[in-house]
Order: C-alpha cells, then sequence, then structure tokens
C-alpha cells in the first residue's frame, strides 16, 4: 500500500523481471531466450494487461529486459515505462516527479531510483515498479484466479508471447555457452545468502535470484552493474516483504552506492545505456544493431554524394565504446565540426563547393576526386598520447567514357549521362543554324553545302569554380565509328584544325560548356550521312590551366596537371 507519497511493504505476491530472467509470483525461474515481448500479468474479466519487452545489448544471443507497459480497456489506455526514466502515456511524454500525478485512474511519480505506478482494478492494487533494468509487480491482495501471465506461471512461457508486438523472434536457447570461465563471477551471486542478505533470507528465498545471476554471468560479461542489478532486484524484494533490514547492501557487496543506473539518460532506439570504456554511462550500440559495421571494421555509413556536395555520417553509439569525443573531431579545415543529431545520436560531416572545408581535388587521369579527412582537433601535434583518428572519405568526377550515339539531325542533339559512385552529370552536344544558340536543327531545318553551323557542348551538374571542361578534339567521318575512314578533323589539341579556316572555338576550357562553329560540307563522292565525334575531358582549374594555347603556329596545350583520357560523343546528320 502506499501512505502519502511513502511506499509500505504490504506485498502478498512479488513478481521480479531483470536481465532475462523471470521470477514468478511463486518464487519460480524462468530466462527469457528471445527478443520478444511477454505478458506478465493480465486479466481478462477487467482488460488490463502488463507486457514486457526483451532486446539485445552488447551481444545478439543474450537477451535482457528494454521496457515494461501497462495497458489499460476501459479507458484505453496505455504507460510506456522506459530507459532513462521516461514514461509515454500513447503519443504523450509525461513529466513526472516524486510527488506524483494521478492519470487516468493510474498514481505514477518517479525518483532517483526509478518509475513506480500503481493502481486499482475490482478491489485489487497492484504496484509497478522499473528502473530501466529491473521490474516488480506485487499485488496488495493473493493472487485470483482470473489473473494469468509470467507473473503467475513463469514456465508458460511460449503461451505468454505476445507475437503482435514482437519484431523478432529469434530464439537463442540452443545456443551453448562455457561457464567454467565465469564460474568465479557466478559465485559472487551467492552473496545474497551472506550478511547482510542473510537477515532477510527467511522471509525471501534467494535461490531463484541467485539462480538469476548466475545464468546470466554465464553467458554474459560482467559489465554494466550487472551482478549488482540482481542483489538491488532481492534487496527491494525484501523492503517489500520483509520486516528485516539489509541495510547498507551496496557497500557490503561493493556495488556503486548509486541508484537507478542509467536514470535520465535518455538513448536511442539502436541504443542502450551501459558503461563507458572511459569511464561514466552512455548510449552503447545494440549487437544487432552494430554488428555489420563491426564486421566491415567500419564507424560509417557510406559516403554520400550529390551534386556539389559530400557527407559521412558517423554512428554515435560506436564513437561512444571507442571513448572518442565526437566534440574533438574535426575536418582537414579544423572549423568544420559534426553535427550531432539529438535523437538518433549520429554525427554528419559535410563540404560542398561553397564550403570546401580544406577538401583537396585531385586528378589521376581516370576521375576527378574531392577527398577530405576526419581527425582529431591535434593530430597535427608532433606527439600524442591518444589513439589516432583518421576517417577518409571521398566523391569522385568519373570522365566520360566513350559514347557512339547516332543522331540525326532531326533529333537536333545528344545528351549522354555520366555516373560515378553517387555523383551524376550530364554531357550534352547540339546543333544551332545561328550564332545566338536560339535555332536548333531539326527536321525542318534546311541545311546546304557551305552552311555555317554552331556546335555547343554543356554539362550539368559539375561544380563550375573547381571543373572546366575542355573539347580536346572534333572530327567528322563518313560513318558512325569515330575510327573509320575517311576522317576530317575540325578540332585538334583544344584549338580549330589549321587545314579549315572556317572553324571557330569559342570558351574552351573556360567553364563548364563551350562551342564551336564551322561551314557545313560533304565528302567527295558521297551524298549520305556526316558524322560529328567530339572528345571531351575534364580538367581541375587553377588558374588559367585548363584553356588550351592556340596562339602562334604550335598550338599546344597549357602544362596543366589532371587530364584524364578523353570520352566520345557523336553528333550525325543526312544531306
Amino acid at each position: 500500500a502506499k501512505t502519502g507519497n511513502v511506499w509500505c511493504a504490504a506485498a502478498a505476491d512479488l513478481c521480479t523481471v531483470t536481465g532475462r530472467a523471470v521470477i514468478d509470483f511463486q518464487g519460480r525461474f524462468t530466462a527469457v531466450t528471445d527478443r520478444c515481448v511477454y505478458s506478465m500479468l493480465s486479466d481478462s474479466s477487467t482488460g488490463f494487461e502488463v507486457f514486457a519487452t526483451f532486446r539485445e545489448r552488447r551481444r545478439r544471443d543474450v537477451s535482457f529486459l528494454d521496457s515494461v507497459t501497462l495497458k489499460l480497456q476501459d479507458p484505453d489506455v496505455q504507460f510506456h515505462l522506459q530507459h532513462g526514466g521516461r514514461v509515454q502515456m500513447n503519443d504523450t511524454q509525461l513529466n513526472l516527479s516524486s510527488s506524483g500525478q494521478t492519470l487516468h485512474g493510474v498514481w505514477i511519480s518517479k525518483d532517483s531510483t526509478g518509475v513506480m505506478a500503481n493502481f486499482t482494478i475490482s478491489n485489487h492494487t497492484i504496484y509497478l515498479f522499473f528502473d530501466g533494468s529491473t521490474a516488480q509487480i506485487h499485488t496488495g491482495t493473493p493472487v485470483w484466479s482470473s489473473v494469468d501471465g509470467l507473473c503467475v506461471n513463469s514456465s508458460s512461457i511460449s503461451a505468454q508471447r505476445l507475437d503482435q508486438y514482437s519484431s523478432s523472434r529469434l530464439d537463442l536457447s540452443m545456443l551453448k555457452h562455457n561457464c567454467l570461465f565465469f564460474s568465479r563471477l557466478m559465485r559472487s551471486c551467492n552473496t545474497l545468502k551472506e550478511s547482510p542478505f542473510s537477515s532477510c533470507n527467511g522471509d525471501v528465498d534467494p535461490t531463484p535470484y541467485i539462480n538469476a545471476c548466475s545464468d546470466t554471468l554465464c553467458k554474459y560479461p560482467s559489465v554494466d552493474g550487472l551482478r549488482c542489478h540482481f542483489l538491488w532486484a532481492y534487496a527491494r524484494a525484501c523492503s517489500l516483504n520483509s520486516r528485516a533490514s539489509v541495510g547498507d547492501w551496496r557497500s557490503a557487496a561493493g556495488c556503486s552506492s548509486a541508484e537507478g543506473f542509467c536514470q535520465d539518460k535518455v538513448c536511442s532506439d539502436h541504443e542502450f545505456c551501459g558503461e563507458k570504456i572511459s569511464g561514466g554511462t552512455g548510449c552503447l550500440c545494440r549487437a544487432a544493431f552494430a554488428y555489420d559495421y563491426k564486421q566491415s571494421n567500419t564507424l560509417s555509413d557510406p559516403t554520400v554524394c550529390s551534386q556539389n556536395s559530400g557527407s559521412i555520417t558517423l554512428i554515435g553509439c560506436l564513437l561512444e565504446e571507442k571513448g572518442v569525443d565526437f566534440s574533438t573531431l574535426h575536418l582537414n579545415d579544423r572549423s568544420c565540426r559534426g553535427a550531432m543529431d539529438e535523437e538518433k545520436h549520429m554525427v554528419t560531416f559535410s563540404f560542398d563547393s561553397s564550403s570546401t572545408c580544406g577538401t583537396e581535388i585531385t586528378n589521376n587521369g581516370s576521375q576527378i576526386t574531392y577527398r577530405n579527412t576526419i581527425k582529431y582537433q591535434n593530430s597535427s601535434d608532433v606527439i600524442s598520447r591518444q589513439d589516432q583518428f583518421y576517417i577518409d572519405f571521398s566523391c569522385q568526377h568519373t570522365q566520360p567514357e566513350t559514347k557512339i550515339v547516332a543522331f540525326n539531325i532531326k533529333d537536333s542533339s545528344v545528351v549522354v549521362i555520366v555516373k560515378s559512385g553517387q555523383w551524376n552529370y550530364t554531357v550534352a552536344m547540339k546543333a544551332y543554324s545561328d550564332g545566338g544558340l536560339t535555332h536548333a536543327l531539326d527536321s525542318t531545318t534546311a541545311v546546304v553545302l557551305n552552311q555555317k553551323i554552331w556546335v555547343e557542348l554543356t554539362t550539368a551538374g559539375l561544380d563550375a569554380a573547381v571543373i572546366a571542361v575542355e573539347t580536346d578534339s572534333c572530327w567528322a567521318t563518313s560513318r558512325d565509328s569515330p575510327s573509320s575512314q575517311p576522317r576530317y578533323d575540325l578540332i585538334k589539341n583544344g584549338c580549330a584544325a589549321p587545314g579549315d579556316q572556317t572553324v571557330q572555338v569559342e570558351g574552351n576550357g573556360e567553364g563548364t560548356s563551350n562551342r564551336f562553329s564551322f561551314n557545313m560540307f560533304q565528302f567527295t563522292g558521297s551524298s549520305g550521312d556526316v558524322y560529328l565525334h567530339c572528345k571531351l575531358q575534364l580538367c581541375v582549374k587553377r588558374g588559367n590551366s585548363c584553356v588550351p594555347d592556340c596562339s602562334g603556329g604550335s598550338k599546344r596545350r597549357r602544362r596543366s596537371a589532371g587530364y584524364g583520357d578523353p570520352a566520345v560523343i557523336s553528333l550525325a546528320w543526312t544531306q
């Protein structure tokens, strides 16, 4: 019962759920061996139910109590008790204190030890406690005949699984563990038979708590105060069912004096609250979530390249496990820091054309690469007394592959889509009958010999501040193959071919588009199609280095780093 804000020891029956263990009203211990939801206590006549969700933590093969839900039928309401002392009523997060409040007939409060709730149905009062690791359900009267659930009979575990709420049915009961290695830890569970716990042994049998403690420590490392959770569960059971006091059991058992492990620590759904390597508690990755990352030895999701920006997202809980403070990380430019998603605890680093963050741009001949590095704040110091941290990430523009696209005058243009990872850009070649590039050639356009034709080469999706497009060469053939003969050159080495005085090249290597013009012709002895082919290449702009030097008779390209193998785009029309 409860008088004011004080809980009194008037529990006739007690059910304890801690770790993967369920100790029912009769003192019988059963282990939950999957990651599912189970009915702890329900009453078909009144329509209330308390169910518990079990999920993994550091290991995929051991499940732990993760949350507790109280469901009422009249009114239709659910109270969801979660980690960190959070309580959600239907879709509303409650703001609780030790003074408590009554909502839909449920009195609910929160203090430094955990969350407490009680409600009365058909003259029966039920008390519920949850601290993020341990749940205890006790009643003010002996258990009545219409109730069911694992707290009534823990051996009926398969019958009490609530498949409609369970996201995983993975059964872990067949996995074998060698308990000899953990025998010393398991023996430490016998502390419950020693002082000061022994004063309570006559009222609360320690055997199921010792069995539950030993069973778990056989299969799971003794971290996150795990052993002390079982001792705490027994001490609390004693406070409810015995007049004997266990006193300062924490000091005697070597447990932390802090109550409510991880109280007020809010973690994401893929995380749990545990002890960090560096000390203290933090949000660590659940084993199932972290499995693929650890198998591939990575701390991040794949790099995301979009338009002219690149970003990479680090997994916050993996950083916590390694003792890395994300706020000390930066890109090549130390002013560029990661942004933490406060809900999912993901840390994103990014750069774009307006904020390069020290991104290094290189060209190896086949692709232009934008590369940056995530590193520690003091990683450039001469010495360091902390682990090194370097994560390179990059985005690329590949040089366009050779494309032979038959283009007839009626289509007026050809467009080639070039894909580079997740950075895509397009290359287009289009013919016009005027220098203003307003009248594209089509099937209704009459083209006659010696008529001046303008051809524009454009790209989309490139950063004009960094990359320029150069038309390396253009030539005509009487067949669609660019290597066929006869061949007539219009542009060579980025400059107008010296053999044709009608050719004029404009804007070559200055930006992401350029154009040229020439007078229409046909091959001698042929009245068929004329195919125009142009080789394009991307160039990293360094001053005026991408502009071909067409002065004098040599017409040689300016010296520049980073030219790749040119790609061919073809245009054709019929005389």
